[in-house]
C-alpha cells in the first residue's frame, strides 16, 4: 500500500500531522509547501550520565488537521515521563508501555511453564497496542485550535493519480483545514535502558573498557526507546539537539587548571546532522554542551548519536579527484575510543575515494558531512543513520592486516552508499525494501570494481550468483511482494540483500543491450537527483516508479523482466549441448530449461500463490563462439519456450576449419616467442596463459619432476578436427541461472587459457573439476603457477585439484598440490625425494605478495580435503598440516599470520575427520563405526598438542580478535563431535565467561551447545547468561543457539528415542512417493519433538521449567531472547489447553472505592478529560484518581527523588506553577514487603474535590498541609517501597496479609485524604505511623525496606514538625506558602542559555560532589560531594546556593517547566537545625569533623582519596553494565549508595588500596541503610585515616612537619642491593632476553637503530653502571630502566614481538619497583631512636606519657572530643610503631613525639601541672635527640663504613 496514503490515513486517525517551523530550514525551505503535512520539527535536549542514565526534554511542533483533536498519541517506551505541556499549559497524559506490563491471567499460575502460548499471545497483543502509541496526551482546554486556512492535500498522494499495481487510488481533490501549530514539551528521563540506547561501562571482567554510550538498533522500535516521538520510518522531520556531557571522564587533581590537563581526552558527542557549536556549560565548568542541527528531513529511525572520550580523525580530502575540488568535498570524520588512534587512518583509508566516486557517478552527497564512530558491544556490524554511521570496533585493523582490510573497505563503502539509498531515499512500502537495499549494494559493488578491479567485481558477482542458486530452489519468497504489508522477515533479508544487487546487475545489462541508454548508469543519477531536488515525493521510491524511470530513460519495457525476477521467485536451470552441422555450416545448440523452485511447489497450490515461483523464464541470452581462427562471434538466443534447438550460423569457411600442421607449428612458435619474453608475440596471440613457455613445461626433466601429462595423439586428432575453439553461454552475464554446457575438455582448457574474462575462467575450472584426468590436473597446476591469472582463479584451480587426487590417477592432484606448496618450503636435499614422505618445513612467512598469500592458504585447504575411498584423509596430509603448525615462522613477516594459522588449524580439523557417509541405520545409538587405528590416534594427539600450543600463545600474544583461539575452539568442537577426543563442556566452559573477547565467547558457546549442556548446572548458567549477561551479542547468540543445538543433538543421537519409534521412522523413509516422503518428514519432526519433551534432562529439566517463564516475563529481558525462550518452550514443554481470550478493557485496581465511570485505555479515543495528571493546577473533573500500570509516569509529585534534594526547577515558559520533577530513581529491589517498583500512583489534587476531602471534618488548612506533606513524602527517595499497596505475588511476600492485618501505603493515604476519610491531620499522621510500623514489623531489622522505613520516618518527622508549628502559628487565612516555602523564580530565569534542562543526579545518588574530583577515571557525570558523604539532604542543599542561586538545588539549572515548590534554602536550614537537635550526643563530634574538613588542602585530598579507595568494591559493582544491575534487584541499596558517594571508577586508574580498605568498604556500603544522623559520627574518623606512618604528616599544631618528607621523595639514595635484586627478577623473565645486551644493528638486523635511538640502553649496561657506582639515586636507576622500554617502543611498531616483551617486562618492573622504593629507617637510625625511647621511658619525668589515655579511668570523658582518637599518641604507641618500621624518616618519628606533647598542652593547658611536666619532657627529649644526632655524625666522621649493619638491615627488612 502506498506509504503516503498510509501516512494520510495515519494523520486522519491521529488528528494531527507534524509540522516544521520555517526557521528550521536551510536547504529544505523550498520543500515547505509540499511537505508541510508530512514533516516535523523536533528538538531534543539531553544530559548524559555515564553511569547509566540520561534525562532532558523534547519539543515537538504539530499542526492539528481536525477541530475534534483532543488526544495526541506518541510512541515512547522505557522512558519515564515527568511532565507534559501543550502550548505552555500543563497537560494530562497517560503513559503505558504494554511490553513491560505483560502479566498472566492467573497470577498464581504465572510461573507455570505450560502457559507459554498465553504469554506469546499477550506479546503479540502488546506489540499491536504499542503501534498505536504508548503516550497519550490530552490537549488542555486552555489550548484553542485556531484555524488559519485551508490546505489542499493533493500534493501528498500525488502518485496516487497513477495507481501502482495492487494499490488503490486516492483522491487528490481533498482540502484539509489548517490550524495554528502547537508545541508539545515532554520532560523525561531514561535509566538503564534495555533497548535503543547502550551504555558501555567498565566492569570487573573488563576493567580497561572505556566508558561510552550510543544509540543502538537493538530492536525494530529502538527509536521510541530513547525519545518520545512518532516512531515511523516515513515520518520525516528536521531536528535540533543539545547534549550536555562531562567535559572529561578522567578526573583532575584538586587545584589543577583545566588548561593544564593536556593529556586528558575530552568527551565528545557525535550526532546525526551538523555540529553547530560546542560551548562550555554556563554553571558547571566540568560540563560541555554540544549543539547539532539536522536541516534535511529525516526519520527518527535514522537519528543516532554517540558520546564518549573519542579520538577525532579528519579524513583528508581527495586531491587526486579530477571533477571534485577539495573545497566542495563533504567533510568526513572518523572517531574511535582511546587506544585505537593508530588504526583509524588505516581502516578508513578508502572512505574518501568512495565519497568521490559516489558523488561523481550518482550525484552530490545529500547531507552536509559524514561521520563514522567505532564503538564496543554493537549488536550488529554497523548502524547507519543520517550523516552518521556507528560501526563495531571489530572492523578496525592495522597495516599488518590482509583479509580484514578487504572486509572493512567493503563494509565502510556500503555504509557510505546507504546515505544515498537507505537514508536519503526510503522504500515507499515495505515490499520495496529490496530496491533500496539493492541500490546501495549495487553502487557499493561499482565502487569496489574501481577500487579492487573489474576481475574482483565480476568474480564476486559470479560467486554471489552461485549462492543465490543454492538458496532459491523453492524455499525463498520473491524479493518484492506488494501484497505483503509487513516488513520482510529477518530470515529472508539476507537472501533479499544477496539477490537484489544481482537483479539490478542483469537489469543493467539488459537495458544497456536492448535500449538506447547506458543502462542504470543513466537511471541512478536521475533518481538521486530527484531525491535531492525534492521532485521525489517524500523521498520514497517504489518498485513501480523505479521501473517507470527505467522505461523512460532506456525505452525498454521492463515489465516481463520484473514479473520474473522481481515479483517472482526461483531461478532457471539450463542444459545446453552443441553440435556442428557441416552441411548447413551452423552450430546446432539445443536448450532445455527447468525451474527448480516451481517444480518443488508443483503440487502445493498455496505455496505457489504465496511464493509465486516462475515456471518459465524468457528473455535473450548472448552466446559467444570462438571459431577456429580465434575470432569470437556473438549470437543472441531468444528464449521463448522451455525446449528449443537453435541453428547458429558459422562464419569461418570450412576450408579454413581444418588445423593443418603449418598453422599448428606457427602457433607453437609464437608461444615459444612469448615464453622467451616477446610480449608483442603474446599479445598477438591474445593469450592470457603464459604457461606454454614456462620453464616447467619446456624442460623435459622438469616435466618429469612435475609429472606433466600431454595430450595423446588421439586427443590431438580430435582437437585438430574441431571446428571451433570453445563456446560460452551467457557470455554477457545477463542471467542468474544454473547453466550446464557439455563440451570436450580440451575446449574448456582453451577457454581457461585464452579467455580473459574471469567468469569464463571460473566456469572452465568448474567444468574441468568434474572431469578429473592427468591432463586436467596438469592444466590446473599450470593455472596455479602462472601469475598472470587473477589470484582468485588460481585459488579456485588449487581447490579443483582435489578432484584429481583420486586413486585412479595415483593421487596426482595431491602430488601437484604438494609440489606447488614446496615453493614455500625449503627444498629437499634429494631432488628425487618422494613428496609423499617428505617433511615440509616452510620458509619464514613473507606475505607481501597478497596473491601468493591467498593461493598458499587455498593450497592448504585443498590438501586437507583429499580423502581415500573410506573417507579418511591420507596420514601424510595430516602430518603435513602438523608440520605447518609446528614450523610456522612469522618473525620477519610485516603482516599478521593470525588468519593463516587459523586456516591451518581449520584444515587440520577437517583432515582428521572422516567424510564417509554413514550407512543406513548407522546413526542409531546401537551401531557406531570406529575405524580409528593407532596411527590415527597419534596424529590426533600431535594435532591437538600443536593447536593447544597456539591457543596458549594466543593468550600471551593475542592475535587479531583472538582469531587463533576461536579456530582452536572450533578444532576441539569438530573433533569432539566426531568422537576423536572427549567432547566435554569443561573445554569450552571457561571461555564462555565474561572477560574474554566477545567472538571467543561466541565460539566457546557454540562448542558448549554441542555437548551435554542441558545438565542442571550448565542449564542454570546458560539461562542466567540469557537473562543477565552484559553483552547483548552474547545474550542473543546463546538464546538462538539453545534452540538450534537441540535439533543437532537429536540428529547426532545424543538423545535417544524408543526403538519402536525409530523402526517406524525407517520404514516410512523407504517410501518413494512424495506423499510418503512428506509424511515421513512430518513423522520424523514429531518424533524429534517427542524425544525432546520426554527426555529427562531436557524436556523434564527442573531448572528449565523453573526459570523459563520468569525470564520470558521479565520486563528488562532482550526482545530477541524472549522470543527464543518461547521457541524453546514450544519445543520442550507441552502447552496447556488455553481458553479463547475474551475482549475486555482492563482498568488497574485502585485503593479508591468510589470510582468514576471507566476511563478509556490508551487505545481508545478519549471522550472525557483524563484524570491522569502530570502536575500543575488540573482542570475540573468529577473523576477521582486511580493507579495505573507499571510504566505509567503520571503523578503530579510522585517522581522519585534522585537524592535528598528539593525538587528541580526545570524552566519552560509557563504561567502556571507545576510540580517539580527530579531524575528518575532506579527500581528498588523487591524485598519481602512493600512494592519496590518506581512510583506509579497518581496524585490529582483537584479544587473541585476539596469539599469532598473535607467531608470528614478536616479543616482547609489541615487538608492543604496533609496534601503538601504527602507530596513531599512521595517525592522522597526513600518512598519507593511505600508508594503502592503491597502485592504478595508481585513483591514475593506470600504471607504478608497473615502478618499485617491493617496494610497502609502512601497511595491509599492519598485516596483516603481526597475521599474525606480523615477528620484532622492527626488521623493522617496516625496512618503514616501505621505504615511505618507495618514495614518494621514485617521486614527484619537491617533489611532494605526496614532501613527505608526508618529514613522515611525521620524525613516525615522533620517535615511534620515544621507543618505543625506553621499551623499552630497561622491564622485562618491562606498560609500554605509557609509549608511549601516561597518560590524564588528570579535567579532561575536569569540564565537564558544554553536552555539547560533538569540535571538531576543519577537516581542512585544521594549526595552531590564537588566539581573537582580526584579519582583517575569517572563514569558518573553528576557532581557528587565526597567531603560530606553521609550528610542528609539538608546539608547538601544548604551548600548548593554558593554555586547557584538560592532557589537552585543540587542540579544545574534546567530547561523545563518551573515547579511551584522550590526551596530557597531557609527551609533546609530549619531542617538542618532540627536534625542537629535530634543528634544530641553526636553534635560535638560532627562540629569537630566539620572543622577538620576545612583544614588546609594537604589534608583534604588525602581524605578524599581514602574514601575513593574504601569504596572500590562499591564502584566496581556499579561499573557493571545496566543488564547486570537489572539482574539483581536494582535500587538505592549498597551499590547505589556508592554512586551517591564516590565517582564511578575504572579500576586500572585506581591507586593501590591499603589492606584495610576492604573492610572499610563493606562498612561504607551499609551506611545508606541507616538514618543519616547516625552515620555521621562513626565514619568521620574512618574517612580521615591515612594509615601507616603518614599519620604524623598532618598534625594540627606542627604544620611544617611534612615539608622535609617531600624533599626526600624527590631523590632517594641508591640502594645497590635492591637494584641488583630487581634486575635479577626482570632478567629471569623469558621476554627480557632481548634486553639483556646492547642492540647490535648488524647482528640484530636493524641498521637504522642508532640513527633513531639517541640514547641506547639495556639491562647489561645498567648492571655495569651499578658495578661502577655511577648511580647516585634510585631515580637515576629507574630512568635508565624506563629508557630501555621507551627505546623499544620508539623503534618497533605496535603489536610486534618486542613490544609485547616490553609490556610484560615493564609490568613486572612496575610491580617490583615500589618494593625497592619502600622506605624504612636505616638500621643505625632505628637502633639510635630505640635508645632515645628507652632513655626517655626510664626517666621518671615521662610517667604521664607512658600509656595511652583512658578517658573513663582518668575521669575525662571529653578527651577524645578534643583530641581525636586518630591523633592520640603516647610513648608505648610510638615505640610499637618504631619497632614495626612504621616510620620512614627520623622527622616522622620526631613529629609523632611532638604531636603527643602538643596534645597534652591542648587538653591540659600550659599553666597546669601536666603542662609543666610536658615542657620538661620536651626538653629532655630534645636533649636526647641532640646527643644521639651528634654521636651518630661523629661516628660517620670517624669513617664508619656500616658494612655489618646493612647486612643485618637486609635480613631484618
Amino acid at each position: 500500500m502506498d506509504a503516503r496514503i498510509n501516512l494520510q490515513r495515519e494523520h486522519v486517525r491521529r488528528g494531527f500531522s507534524i509540522y516544521v517551523a520555517s526557521t528550521a530550514y536551510s536547504r529544505s525551505t523550498r520543500l515547505l509547501t509540499i511537505l508541510v503535512f508530512s514533516t516535523s520539527h523536533q528538538k531534543v535536549v539531553l544530559e548524559i550520565d555515564f553511569s547509566g542514565s540520561l534525562w532532558g526534554y523534547t519539543e515537538i511542533t504539530i499542526i492539528p488537521t481536525s477541530r475534534e483533536l483532543r488526544t495526541i498519541y506518541l510512541n515512547s517506551r522505557q522512558c519515564t515521563i515527568h511532565t507534559v505541556t501543550v502550548a505552555g499549559h500543563q497537560a494530562d497524559f497517560m503513559h503505558v508501555d504494554p511490553l513491560t506490563n505483560i502479566t498472566m491471567s492467573a497470577p498464581n499460575e504465572a510461573q507455570d511453564c505450560h502457559r507459554h502460548p498465553e504469554l506469546k499471545r499477550k506479546l503479540y497483543a502488546a506489540l499491536q497496542e504499542g503501534d498505536e502509541g504508548e503516550l497519550a496526551i490530552s490537549i488542555p482546554r486552555e489550548v484553542p485550535l485556531k484555524q488559519s486556512g485551508h490546505l489542499s492535500t493533493g500534493t501528498v498522494p500525488s502518485e496516487a493519480a497513477t495507481p501502482e499495481p495492487q494499490t488503490p487510488g486516492f483522491s487528490q481533490s481533498q482540502t484539509v483545514p489548517e490550524f495554528s501549530p502547537i508545541t508539545l514539551n515532554i520532560v523525561y528521563s531514561l535509566r538503564n535502558p534495555v533497548d535503543g540506547f547502550e551504555f558501555v561501562l567498565p566492569t570487573d571482567s573488563y576493567p580497561y573498557r572505556v566508558p561510552h554510550a550510543y544509540t543502538t538498533p537493538s530492536s525494530p522500535d529502538a527509536a521510541r526507546c530513547w525519545v518520545p516521538c512518532v516512531d515511523n520510518m516515513w515520518e520525516k522531520c528536521t531536528w535540533e539537539f543539545e547534549f550536555v556531557v562531562p567535559r572529561y571522564l578522567e578526573e583532575r587533581d584538586i587545584g589543577q587548571d583545566v588548561e593544564e590537563q593536556s593529556d586528558a581526552t575530552p568527551t565528545l558527542v557525535v550526532c546525526s546532522g551538523d555540529l553547530v557549536e560546542q560551548v562550555a556549560h554556563p554553571y558547571n565548568s566540568n560540563k560541555t554542551i554540544f549543539l547539532f542541527s539536522q536541516t534535511v528531513l529525516t526519520s527518527v529511525q535514522h537519528i543516532a548519536f554517540a558520546a564518549g572520550p573519542f579520538h577525532l580523525y579528519t579524513i583528508p580530502v581527495d586531491n587526486t579527484a579530477d571533477d571534485v575540488s577539495s573545497a566542495t568535498q563533504p567533510l568526513m570524520y572518523a572517531f574511535c575510543l582511546p587506544g585505537h588512534e593508530n588504526l583509524l587512518p588505516i581502516s578508513t583509508a578508502s572512505l574518501r575515494q568512495a565519497m568521490t566516486f559516489y558523488s561523481t557517478e550518482f550525484g552530490s552527497y545529500p547531507f552536509g558531512s559524514y561521520k563514522l564512530v567505532f564503538v564496543d558491544l554493537l549488536p550488529t556490524q554497523r548502524f547507519d543513520s543520517s550523516t552518521f554511521s556507528i560501526v563495531t570496533n571489530d572492523l578496525l585493523h592495522g597495516d599488518d592486516a590482509i583479509e580484514q582490510a578487504l572486509e572493512t573497505r567493503h563494509v565502510l563503502a556500503h555504509a557510505l552508499a546507504c546515505q544515498w539509498a537507505g537514508i536519503n531515499i526510503l522504500p515507499k512500502n515495505w515490499s520495496d525494501t529490496w530496491l533500496v537495499n539493492g541500490l546501495s549494494l549495487y553502487i557499493t559493488g561499482l565502487f569496489l570494481r574501481k577500487l579492487l578491479g573489474n576481475n574482483e567485481y565480476r568474480f564476486r558477482l559470479k560467486k554471489d550468483m552461485q549462492r543465490v542458486l543454492e538458496w532459491d530452489i523453492g524455499g525463498m519468497p520473491p524479493i518484492c511482494q506488494p501484497q505483503v504489508l509487513e516488513p520482510p522477515d529477518s530470515a529472508t533479508v539476507p537472501f533479499i540483500n544477496l539477490k537484489a544487487p544481482l537483479v539490478l546487475h542483469i537489469l543493467d545489462r539488459r537495458l544497456g543491450k536492448s535500449g538506447t541508454s547506458l543502462g542504470l548508469s543513466r537511471v541512478l543519477p536521475k533518481l538521486f537527483l530527484s531525491a535531492i531536488s525534492g521532485e521525489m515525493q517524500n523521498n520514497t521510491l517504489s518498485t513501480h516508479a523505479f521501473l517507470r524511470t527505467c522505461r523512460k530513460v532506456s525505452g525498454v519495457d521492463p515489465r516481463s523482466f520484473a514479473e520474473q525476477w522481481i515479483y517472482g521467485s526461483g531461478c532457471p536451470s539450463f542444459g545446453f549441448s552443441a553440435t556442428f552441422n557441416r552441411k548447413k555450416m551452423a552450430v546446432e545448440i539445443t536448450m532445455r530449461q527447468d525451474a527448480p523452485a516451481y517444480m518443488a511447489m508443483e503440487n502445493n497450490e498455496v505455496s505457489k500463490v504465496l511464493m509465486k515461483p516462475v515456471p518459465f523464464f524468457e528473455g535473450q541470452m548472448t552466446i559467444r563462439i570462438h571459431e577456429a581462427d580465434g575470432t569470437p562471434y556473438e549470437h543472441v538466443l531468444d528464449i521463448r519456450s522451455p525446449f528449443k534447438r537453435y541453428e547458429v550460423p558459422f562464419n569461418t569457411k570450412y576450408k579454413r576449419v581444418r588445423r593443418n600442421t603449418k598453422r599448428y607449428l606457427a602457433r607453437q612458435a609464437a608461444a615459444q616467442a612469448a615464453a622467451d619474453g616477446d610480449t608483442e608475440a603474446a599479445e598477438a596471440m591474445g593469450m592470457v596463459d603464459m604457461g606454454f613457455g614456462l620453464e616447467v613445461w619446456e624442460k623435459e626433466q622438469e616435466r618429469e619432476n612435475w609429472k606433466v601429462a600431454d595430450w595423446t595423439e588421439e586427443d590431438e586428432g580430435t582437437m585438430s578436427g574441431a571446428t571451433y575453439e570453445w563456446i560460452r553461454m551467457d557470455a554477457d552475464f545477463e542471467w542468474i541461472a544454473n547453466i550446464k554446457f557439455d563440451q570436450p575438455d580440451f575446449m574448456w582448457v582453451s577457454q581457461l587459457q585464452r579467455d580473459r574474462d574471469v567468469v569464463a575462467q571460473l566456469e572452465a575450472i568448474c567444468a574441468l573439476a568434474e572431469k578429473p584426468t592427468s591432463i586436467v590436473s596438469s592444466t590446473l597446476t599450470k593455472t596455479v603457477l602462472v601469475s598472470n591469472y587473477y589470484f582468485r582463479i588460481r585459488c579456485e584451480a588449487a581447490l579443483a585439484l582435489v578432484n584429481c587426487a583420486i586413486r585412479k590417477l595415483d593421487f596426482l592432484g595431491l602430488f601437484h598440490l604438494f609440489k606447488l606448496f614446496l615453493r614455500y618450503c625449503y627444498e629437499p636435499e634429494d631432488a628425487n625425494q618422494d613428496l609423499f614422505a617428505h617433511t615440509y618445513v616452510p620458509k619464514p612467512n613473507e606475505f607481501s605478495d597478497f596473491a601468493e598469500y591467498f593461493v598458499r592458504k587455498n593450497i592448504i585447504n585443498a590438501i586437507s580435503r583429499i580423502r581415500f575411498e573410506n573417507g579418511k584423509s591420507p596420514s601424510v596430509v595430516r602430518q603435513f598440516l602438523i608440520d605447518q603448525l609446528r614450523y610456522n615462522d612469522n618473525t620477519a613477516n610485516p603482516y599478521s599470520d593470525g588468519f593463516y594459522v587459523c586456516t591451518i588449524i581449520s584444515a587440520a580439523a577437517s583432515a582428521n575427520v572422516s567424510t564417509a557417509p554413514p550407512e543406513r541405520g548407522e546413526l542409531l545409538p546401537s551401531e557406531v563405526r570406529n575405524e580409528h587405528n593407532a596411527e590415527d590416534k597419534e596424529l590426533v594427539k600431535q594435532s591437538l598438542a600443536e593447536v593447544d600450543r597456539y591457543r596458549s600463545m594466543d593468550r600471551l600474544i593475542p592475535s587479531t580478535h583472538n582469531c587463533v583461539t576461536i579456530a582452536a575452539l572450533e578444532f576441539h568442537m569438530v573433533l569432539g563431535i566426531a568422537s576423536l577426543i572427549p567432547n566435554h563442556p569443561r573445554v569450552f566452559f571457561p571461555l564462555t565467561r565474561e572477560g574474554n573477547y566477545t567472538q571467543v565467547r561466541v565460539a566457546a558457546f557454540d562448542g558448549l551447545f554441542l555437548t551435554k549442556w542441558y545438565t542442571p548446572q550448565i542449564m542454570r548458567y546458560v539461562l542466567a547468561v540469557m537473562a543477565n549477561d552484559p553483552s547483548r551479542i552474547i545474550r542473543r547468540h546463546v538464546a538462538r543457539s539453545a534452540c538450534q543445538s537441540l535439533a543437532l543433538l537429536v540428529q547426532m543421537g545424543e538423545m535417544k528415542a524408543s526403538l519402536k519409534e525409530t523402526e517406524s521412522l525407517l520404514i516410512e523413509e523407504d517410501g518413494t512417493l512424495p506423499e510418503k516422503a512428506k509424511e515421513s518428514k512430518k513423522t520424523e519432526l514429531d518424533a524429534m519433538i517427542k524425544v525432546l519433551r520426554k527426555d529427562r534432562e531436557v524436556g523434564k529439566n527442573e531448572v528449565l521449567r523453573e526459570f523459563l517463564m520468569p525470564i520470558a516475563l521479565a520486563p528488562d529481558v532482550d526482545q530477541e531472547v524472549r522470543w527464543c525462550i518461547l521457541k524453546l518452550a514450544d519445543l520442550l514443554i507441552r502447552p496447556v489447553e488455553e481458553t479463547p481470550p475474551t475482549v475486555k478493557i482492563h482498568i488497574p485496581s485502585t485503593p479508591v472505592t468510589d470510582v468514576a465511570p471507566q476511563l478509556p485505555s490508551v487505545k481508545v479515543p478519549v471522550k472525557a478529560a483524563r484524570t491522569i495528571k502530570s502536575g500543575g493546577p488540573p482542570p475540573k473533573s468529577p473523576f477521582t484518581s486511580f493507579n495505573v500500570p507499571t510504566k505509567l509516569r503520571l503523578p503530579s509529585s510522585t517522581m522519585p527523588d534522585a537524592g535528598p534534594q528539593t525538587p528541580a526547577t526545570p524552566r519552560i515558559e509557563s504561567s502556571k506553577r507545576s510540580v517539580a520533577f527530579t531524575a528518575p530513581a532506579p527500581p528498588v529491589p523487591k524485598n519481602k514487603g512493600k512494592p519496590i517498583k518506581p512510583p506509579k500512583s497518581v496524585v490529582t489534587t483537584k479544587p473541585a474535590h476539596i469539599p469532598k476531602a473535607q467531608s470528614g471534618g478536616m479543616s482547609l488548612n489541615d487538608l492543604r498541609a496533609c496534601r503538601n506533606g504527602l507530596k513531599k513524602l512521595k517525592a522522597n527517595k526513600h518512598a519507593f517501597a511505600f508508594n503502592q499497596p503491597v502485592d504478595p505475588i508481585r513483591d514475593h511476600a506470600p504471607n504478608y496479609f497473615d502478618v499485617i492485618k491493617d496494610p497502609m501505603d502512601l497511595s491509599t493515604m492519598g485516596a483516603k485524604l481526597e475521599e474525606g476519610m480523615y477528620k484532622d491531620r492527626f488521623a493522617f499522621e496516625a496512618d503514616f505511623h501505621l505504615m511505618i510500623s507495618n514495614a518494621k514489623l514485617y521486614n527484619v531489622a537491617g533489611s532494605y525496606v526496614h532501613n527505608e522505613a526508618i529514613s522515611l520516618e525521620v524525613f516525615f518527622e522533620k517535615q511534620w514538625t515544621i507543618i505543625k508549628k506553621t499551623l499552630e502559628a497561622a491564622d485562618k487565612a491562606h498560609t500554605p506558602a509557609k509549608v511549601t516555602t516561597t518560590l524564588q523564580p528570579v535567579p532561575r530565569v536569569l540564565p537564558p542559555v544554553p536552555k539547560a534542562f533538569p540535571t538531576p543526579p543519577p537516581p542512585t545518588s544521594s549526595t552531590a560532589v564537588p566539581s573537582r574530583p580526584i579519582i583517575k577515571l569517572k563514569v558518573g557525570s553528576q557532581a557528587k560531594r565526597a567531603d560530606t558523604p553521609e550528610q542528609p539532604s539538608a546539608k547538601a542543599r544548604s551548600r548548593k546556593p554558593k554555586v547557584a542561586e538560592p532557589s537552585s538545588v543540587e542540579q544545574p539549572p534546567a530547561d523545563a517547566p518551573p515547579p511551584p515548590y522550590v526551596d530557597d534554602g531557609s527551609h533546609d536550614i530549619l531542617q538542618e537545625v532540627l536534625a542537629i537537635e535530634r543528634a544530641k550526643g553526636e553534635k560535638r563530634i560532627r562540629s569537630t569533623s566539620e572543622k577538620e574538613k576545612d583544614k588546609p588542602v594537604n589534608g583534604a585530598p588525602g581524605k578524599r582519596k581514602k574514601i575513593d579507595a574504601l569504596s572500590e568494591d562499591d564502584i566496581l559493582a556499579l561499573a557493571t553494565p545496566a543488564k547486570k544491575e537489572r539482574s539483581s534487584p536494582p535500587g538505592p541499596g549498597p551499590s547505589s549508595s556508592a554512586v551517591g558517594k564516590v565517582k564511578l571508577v575504572v579500576p586500572p586508574s585506581v591507586k593501590v588500596i591499603p589492606p584495610a580498605a576492604k573492610s572499610a568498604a563493606s562498612s561504607h556500603k551499609t551506611r545508606p541503610d541507616k538514618p543519616a544522623e547516625s552515620t555521621v559520627s562513626p565514619d568521620i574518623p574512618r574517612v580521615s585515616l591515612k594509615g601507616k606512618e603518614k599519620e604524623a604528616a598532618t598534625p594540627a599544631p606542627p604544620p611544617p612537619a611534612p615539608k622535609p618528607k617531600k624533599q626526600q621523595h624527590t631523590a632517594t639514595p641508591i640502594n645497590e642491593k635492591k637494584c641488583r635484586d630487581l634486575l635479577k627478577v626482570l632478567q629471569k623473565l623469558p621476554e627480557a632476553a632481548i634486553f639483556s645486551r646492547p642492540v647490535n644493528p648488524i647482528a640484530d638486523g636493524c641498521p637504522t637503530y642508532l640513527e633513531e635511538i639517541a640514547h641506547p640502553m639495556d639491562f647489561g649496561t645498567i648492571l655495569t653502571k651499578l658495578n661502577q657506582n655511577k648511580y647516585v639515586t634510585m631515580e637515576e636507576f629507574s630512568r635508565d630502566v624506563e629508557l630501555v622500554f621507551s627505546n623499544c617502543r620508539q623503534f618497533n611498531p605496535p603489536a610486534t614481538f618486542p613490544i609485547t616483551c616490553t609490556d610484560i617486562v615493564e609490568r613486572a618492573f612496575k610491580k617490583e619497583w615500589p618494593k625497592a622504593m619502600e622506605r624504612k629507617l636505616s638500621w643505625t637510625e632505628k637502633r639510635g631512636l630505640q635508645g632515645v625511647m628507652t632513655s626517655l621511658v626510664k626517666d621518671s619525668i615521662s610517667w604521664v606519657f607512658r600509656e595511652p589515655v583512658d578517658p573513663v579511668l582518668l575521669g575525662i570523658p571529653t578527651y577524645h572530643d578534643i583530641i581525636p582518637k586518630k591523633n592520640a599518641r603516647d610513648l608505648r604507641t610510638i615505640r610499637q610503631k618504631l619497632d614495626a618500621d612504621k616510620y620512614d624518616t627520623v622527622e616522622a618519628f620526631d613529629a609523632d613525639v611532638e604531636l603527643m606533647l602538643n596534645n597534652s598542652l591542648t587538653f591540659n593547658g600550659l599553666e597546669s601541672e601536666v603542662g609543666q611536666i610536658t615542657l620538661s619532657v620536651r626538653n629532655k627529649f630534645n636533649e636526647l635527640m641532640e646527643s644521639w644526632k651528634s654521636g651518630s655524625s661523629k661516628k660517620r666522621k670517624d669513617g664508619d663504613k656500616g658494612t655489618p649493619q646493612p647486612t643485618k638491615k637486609a635480613k631484618l627488612g
